[in-house]
C-alpha cells in the first residue's frame, strides 16, 4: 500500500494544491461568493482523484526512463514495485471515481471532463514528440475552470477564459521551473520539455510570461470587480515571482525545484484575494 501511496504523490500534496487553486479561483468567481458546499466537496475529492491518475500515467508512460534519472529511479513501476498492469488498473480506477463524481453535476460539465480526461493522459506522451508538454500540462490543469463555471451556472462565460488562461500559463511557468531541474538528464535520454526548448533564454522567457500572467490577473480584476484585496494579492504574487527569478538564476537543481514549490503561495495568496473580494 506504501508503493500505490507513493505512485499517486499522495505523499508530496503540492501538486493537489497546484490544482486546487485554480479550481477554487474559478468557483468562487463563478459563485461570487462561498460555493455551494456540494460543489466544493465534488471538485475538491475530484482534484485529489485526478492529480493521482495523472501521477500514476505519468509513471506508466516513464517507466522505461525514469530509472536513468536519479531523482525519478526509485518511482514504484520503474523500481518494480507495482507492475505496469497494476498500474494501469490503478489509473483507470481513479478516472472512474473522478467520472463518478462529475456525474451529480450537468450534461456540459460531463462532456467537460472527457476532455479534461483526454489532456491528462495525453501529456505525459507528449514529452517524446513535442517540447512542449508544459502547455499540454497547462491545457489540463486548467479544464478544471471551465468545469468549475459550468457545474456552478450551467454555461462557461467569455470571462472564464481569462481564467483559463491565467492557469494556463501559471502552470507553463511552475512546470518548466520543475523541468529546469531534470534538464541535463532529460537531455542525454531524448525527453523534451519547455526548458530544454528555452535553453539559455529560459530565465527571460519565464520572466515574459510571469509578466503576461500579471497582466491576465489585472484583466480578472476588472472583469469580475474585485477590490483591493485582490489587488494587494497579485502585487504579492509579483513580488513572489521576483524572488523565483532569484532562486533559478544560477540554474541549480535544488533551488529550480524549490522555485517550482514556492509556486504554491502564488496560487494561495490570488485565492485568498478573491475569496475576500467576492464576499464583501
Amino acid at each position: 500500500m506504501n508503493a500505490y501511496f507513493r505512485l499517486m504523490r499522495l505523499d508530496k500534496p503540492v501538486g493537489i494544491y497546484l490544482l486546487l487553486w485554480p479550481t477554487l479561483w474559478a468557483l468562487f468567481l463563478a459563485e461570487d461568493g462561498w460555493p455551494e458546499p456540494r460543489l466544493l466537496v465534488i471538485f475538491i475529492l475530484g482534484v485529489v482523484l485526478m492529480r493521482s491518475a495523472g501521477c500514476v500515467i505519468n509513471d506508466y508512460a516513464d517507466r522505461k526512463i525514469d530509472q536513468f534519472v536519479k531523482r525519478t529511479q526509485h518511482r514504484p513501476i520503474t523500481s518494480g514495485e507495482i507492475s505496469a498492469k497494476n498500474a494501469l488498473l490503478l489509473f483507470f480506477g481513479l478516472v472512474v471515481m473522478a467520472f463518478g463524481l462529475v456525474l451529480f453535476t450537468n450534461i456540459l460539465t460531463i462532456k467537460l471532463a472527457f476532455i479534461a480526461v483526454f489532456l491528462a493522459t495525453l501529456y505525459p506522451f507528449t514529452k517524446r514528440w513535442t517540447h512542449l508538454p508544459q502547455f499540454v500540462l497547462g491545457a489540463a490543469f486548467a479544464m478544471s475552470v471551465p468545469m468549475a463555471f459550468s457545474a456552478s451556472s450551467g454555461v462557461v462565460p467569455s470571462a472564464a477564459w481569462w481564467v483559463f488562461s491565467a492557469t494556463l500559463i501559471w502552470t507553463v511557468i511552475y512546470d518548466t521551473m520543475y523541468a529546469m531541474a531534470d534538464r541535463e538528464e532529460d537531455l542525454k535520454i531524448g525527453v523534451k520539455s519547455t526548458a530544454v526548448l528555452f535553453a539559455h533564454y529560459d530565465r527571460l522567457i519565464l520572466a515574459g510570461l510571469q509578466i503576461a500572467l500579471i497582466g491576465v490577473l489585472l484583466t480578472i480584476s476588472e472583469i469580475f470587480k474585485m477590490d483591493v484585496f485582490y489587488d494587494i494579492s497579485v502585487v504579492l504574487s509579483a513580488i513572489l515571482m521576483i524572488y523565483h527569478q532569484f532562486l533559478i538564476k544560477n540554474r541549480e537543481k535544488t533551488a529550480c525545484f524549490q522555485a517550482f514549490l514556492y509556486n504554491n503561495y502564488i496560487g494561495l495568496l490570488i485565492f485568498i484575494g478573491i475569496a475576500l473580494s467576492v464576499n464583501q
